[in-house]
């Protein structure tokens, strides 16, 4: 996942909107958004490593993860990232206690950000700092760098957010319009991540469409008060190739409604 933006609102109707761009190689094997058969997980997979990028769980959990952008510190025995997003959607514990104990070893992974939801609280790890964030509510966006950093791609996608808010609620094709947008940065806004000039430009567009890489899916989650939407729209190098959206149940945890107090950073 390279670009993630979500509305949070805790005491509203619709107290998370997340939306998300996977950028990934084509030829990586990928399936779309499902039910899985041997986890209680509707999300796209990862038919790689067997992770994935984003997902919710029936029992309300949401978990999204972007890579940190260092080409100097990838490791090529480093265990999958993918797999911290399925694990977080099949446990128990807490929003704040597994990612307090991940970030314990969290430099055993390439550098992540991981951004999970429990039904009342959304926080966020740094792995290259070990640090846990609440998130605020109100609009937010992480792509490959730490969160909220103001890279280009991500002041755009926020104000898109922010003027749909007259929208009540937004719709998916309007979401999908700012998912898909196709505009580079000029170099002078560029970020320099480590990779030549050519690539960090095309990496500038909120969709990227290069021959051998791109974005492979935009999704678009909704919570509800009584149930979950997820839509995914896929992609390949000729272009779309379906969408998909599941509906689950989902019983709105009481305190969601009036709990703002942020618990505990490290």
């Amino acid at each position: 996942m390279c670009l993630i933006a979500w509305n949070w609102q805790p005491a509203s109707h619709t107290p998370l909107l997340l939306i998300a761009n996977r950028d990934e190689y084509y030829a990586r094997p990928t399936a779309p958004l499902h039910c899985w058969d041997d986890a209680d997980i509707l999300a796209g997979r990862d038919l790689q490593a067997g992770g994935t990028w984003l997902g919710i769980s029936r029992s309300g959990r949401l978990a999204a993860l972007t890579n940190h952008r260092n080409p100097a510190a990838l490791r090529a025995d480093a265990p999958s990232r993918g797999e911290l997003v399925s694990a977080y959607l099949q446990t128990d514990a807490s929003a704040l206690d597994y990612l307090m104990e991940l970030a314990g070893r969290a430099g055993d992974y390439n550098p992540f950000n991981l951004l999970v939801f429990d039904g009342t609280r959304l926080l966020g790890l740094e792995s290259r700092h070990a640090k846990v964030t609440a998130m605020q509510p109100g609009l937010g966006a992480v792509s490959n760098a730490d969160f909220l950093t103001p890279w280009p791609k991500l002041a755009n996608i926020k104000g898109g957010l922010q003027t749909l808010q007259g929208q009540e609620p937004p719709s998916d094709a309007q979401l999908l319009a700012l998912l898909q947008n196709p505009s580079v940065a000029a170099d002078a806004d560029l970020p320099d991540t480590g990779i030549p000039l050519e690539f960090e430009r095309a990496l500038s567009a909120a969709f990227i469409a290069l021959p051998d890489y791109g974005t492979r899916a935009c999704s678009i989650v909704r919570f509800e008060a009584d149930h979950i939407t997820f839509l995914e729209q896929s992609f390949d190098a000729h272009g779309a190739t379906g969408t998909r959206q599941l509906t689950t149940a989902w019983r709105r945890v009481p305190s969601l409604r009036t709990e703002n107090r942020p618990p505990p950073v490290s």
